[in-house]
């Protein structure tokens, strides 16, 4: 074993070997702390302490067995596998499973998944004949998460004056009854939730002393990964646990802490040394991953929150390159730049695609940079999630379109004919199609006249049918006189689904609504584009060809093949990446805006970029823009308040004024942290564009004049096309490429 120990540095070494009572492990980014779990757990074993007697809880079953493997490797295999470690749910699960008899659930409990947890939820909101746009299950279902992992089962919730105040403000009175009805349909299907595996393990433990004895003595020695993502749920387990031998020893960075939204408390970590007196804190701080620079600064970003565990991580890595500032134009503008910089760095550092990582606040943030990474046919994966165009609330609204282009699109037709929710069951949509079928016709001209072609139905939905029709028939009508953006705008709205996405609160229903919106405002800009080009009349049908061909992806599987990751920077924790970009670094983004008025919540935004900076093993670079798309107007951002909290020193700033091409420029100027010191607080908007009032004089602009887009940043006039009206400027643009934009739309300035 000691050979294994001198592979440790001193501060794991000493975190390894202490085994005296419990014990904090504060490991800041990229210190090992899988090698202290893993080495720690050997070293107790080689001390005579029984596999069986161990307890090893992670988040994720990859952790687990991967540490799994790395023990096995050292104290053999026949040893290891009868460790108890695994994921918090997991485990407890098992012991859940051997006492269920004592909380009155059979041993073969069934575990439903999040898909099942909702359809229930769903099933009983309709039973109850409650209107499900209000009672959105995705909500409802929330609201119980929430409530099971503060351990408020539902006796207590309906007993609990202020949730119930709560739910009567935000008009959901009736959620008491959902959740003790959801909790008895589980019970006599004999069944738990996620949440409910915690839940249980805790009333186990506290309605059953004599059970809780046996585990606590069964346990010599407990060791938690990740407790800074620890819920309240989850901390009480552990504790009763151990308080007849607090062998205990928890591993964490509170620096790390980005979960709350899931139920984590980063008070678990901050105040554990109150809640186990003799804890002894161990520091990790020694950094293997990223190179000075990097840590440098993210240490100057961390050091600005107040509620923290003090460290000081440090690398003795090279220096390496600074921390590189982009501040482009325009949200479409960064996108491009970011290819752009990708493509010239791969070539340059002769890396693979795979040692790029971009990372974002929100998924709704991809659709540009898949985009733009597409135009200059780089390969790239979504981690953790899935394309733009491939999420559901997308594709729901991308099959409306469809439908009102080609009202004889049967799938688009079966997607959308009850969603949002119109009371027209599948029963119905299986007779309209046999009636289809039968007379070899579409379903839409079933729909003209159901009763006509056979279809069995009442009055009641005779009537949901014809006002889905003349739904439909509406959107059709003005197909011809509204251009693409304002009739998606209209049946985005008028079909109900804006209506819905904005009544679901929870994480999942704000995301859903973000990329709805994201959606909305890249048809405006493909309409804003084409009027430029020359296309006086931009249709639906061009987006939807559009769209065809941007989804038309080899359905490649192999993720190993060498591609760019996008993903949101909660998705990145714990992952590393040669190169990563950090992208829509503005207030309201990046902070998010709801956490602004909250001094916790802006806290946890700054942990998040903390999280995203120390991905970065070689070279970060980190981009905001000056002007992003919103909700149908262009909004004027202001750099993100975290830039302004890393040390300028480690900052450097990179010239957007020149071609991309020449990465290696060192601007002579900081232009973009001295916009950030200086930039004020308070957001200006520009009105939205009409085209109404479009320049008609041209005269001053000339060939090889250097001009200016809103949209698409600087670039070169090359050439001139056309006449009057008509007339056209070839735009070579620094990093959008070449561009044909028809004058009296384009507001081109001329850059003195």
């Amino acid at each position: 074993m000691e050979e294994y120990l001198a592979e440790l540095n001193e501060s794991q070494r000493e975190a390894v070997v202490y085994c005296e009572g419990p014990q904090l492990v504060v490991a800041g980014a990229g210190s090992g702390k899988t090698r202290v779990l893993t080495y720690k757990i050997a070293w107790l074993l080689k001390q005579g302490l029984r596999p069986s007697s161990i307890l090893a809880l992670t988040f994720t079953n990859k952790a687990a067995r991967e540490m799994k493997e790395r023990i096995a490797a050292i104290v053999g295999e026949s040893t290891a596998r009868w460790l108890w470690m695994g994921t918090f749910h997991s485990i407890f699960s098992r012991i859940l499973r051997r006492e269920a008899a004592a909380i009155g659930f059979p041993s073969n409990f069934t575990i439903y998944d999040a898909a099942d947890s909702k359809n229930l939820i769903r099933t009983i909101i309709k039973e109850m004949q409650l209107d499900d746009k209000t009672y959105r299950p995705g909500m409802v279902q929330s609201r119980i998460s929430n409530a099971k992992n503060a351990l408020i089962t539902w006796r207590a919730y309906e007993q609990n004056k202020e949730l119930i105040e709560s739910d009567i403000r935000c008009k959901v009175p009736e959620l008491r009854e959902i959740y003790k009805r959801y909790q008895n349909r589980c019970l006599q299907a004999g069944a738990m939730d996620f949440d409910d595996l915690l839940l249980q393990t805790n009333i186990l433990f506290r309605d059953h002393p004599e059970i809780l004895a046996r585990y606590q003595d069964a346990f010599r020695y407990v060791l938690v990964d990740e407790y800074q993502d620890t819920n309240f749920a989850q901390h009480l387990i552990v504790k009763r646990l151990c308080e007849k031998q607090p062998h205990l020893c928890v591993v964490g960075d509170d620096a790390q802490s980005i979960y709350s939204f899931r139920g984590a408390n980063i008070d678990n970590i901050l105040q554990f040394r109150n809640a186990y007196p003799g804890c002894k804190l161990f520091k990790l701080e020694r950094n293997y991953r990223s190179t000075q620079n990097i840590v440098n600064a993210a240490n100057s970003l961390i050091d600005k929150n107040r509620e923290q565990i003090p460290k000081h991580v440090y690398s003795e890595k090279e220096e390496g390159n600074k921390i590189r500032l982009l501040a482009t134009y325009s949200d479409y503008e960064e996108a491009y730049t970011v290819a752009a910089r990708i493509q010239e760095m791969k070539f340059a550092e002769r890396d693979k695609y795979q040692d790029y990582a971009i990372l974002y606040r929100t998924n709704a943030q991809s659709r540009l940079l898949e985009e733009a990474l597409r135009k200059r046919n780089i390969p790239y994966r979504i981690y953790g999630g899935l394309s733009f165009y491939q999420r559901k609330e997308v594709k729901d609204v991308i099959s409306y379109f469809r439908l009102v282009v080609n009202p004889h699109d049967e799938e688009a037709f079966k997607r959308v004919i009850n969603y949002p929710a119109r009371g027209i069951g599948d029963t119905t949509v299986q007779k309209l199609a046999t009636a289809a079928s039968t007379y070899n016709i579409s379903l839409w001209q079933v729909l003209q006249a159901p009763l006509e072609y056979g279809v069995n139905i009442n009055k009641g939905t005779a009537g949901k049918l014809a006002a889905f029709r003349e739904m439909l028939a509406a959107f059709i009508e003005k197909l011809a006189t509204l251009p693409a953006d304002e009739l998606a705008l209209f049946i985005a709205r008028e079909s109900g689904l804006v209506n819905m996405l904005s009544q679901d609160r929870s994480t999942e229903g704000i995301s859903k609504l973000e990329n709805l919106q994201e959606l909305l405002k890249g048809i405006v800009e493909f309409c804003e584009i084409r009027k430029e080009e020359g296309n006086t009349h931009v249709s639906l049908a061009d987006f939807l060809a559009e769209v065809s061909l941007l989804t038309d992806q080899d359905d490649e599987t192999d993720e190993r093949r060498d591609k760019v990751t996008l993903m949101t920077v909660h998705a990145a924790k714990g992952l590393e990446f040669p190169n990563v970009f950090i992208v829509g670094m503005e207030e309201d983004l990046f902070p998010s805006a709801m956490s602004k008025e909250n001094p916790r919540a802006v806290e946890e935004e700054r942990r998040l970029f903390y999280v995203a900076l120390t991905r970065a093993e070689r070279n970060c670079l980190v981009s905001y823009a000056r002007s992003r798309y919103k909700n149908g107007q262009t909004t004027m951002c202001v750099p993100s308040r975290f830039l302004r909290d890393i040390d300028s020193r480690f900052l450097e700033a990179v010239s957007t004024d020149r071609p991309a091409s020449r990465v290696s420029d060192k601007p002579t100027v900081s232009e973009a942290t001295h916009q950030i010191a200086a930039s004020p607080r308070r957001l200006t908007r520009i009105e939205p564009t009409t085209h109404t009032a479009a320049q008609t004089d041209y005269s001053n602009l000339q060939i090889d004049m250097r001009v200016w887009h809103e949209r698409f940043g600087e670039g070169v006039i090359r050439a001139f096309e056309g006449e009057g009206n008509n007339r056209k400027a070839v735009v070579d643009f620094d990093k959008c490429g070449q561009k044909q934009l028809l004058l009296k739309f384009a507001r081109l300035k001329v850059i003195e």
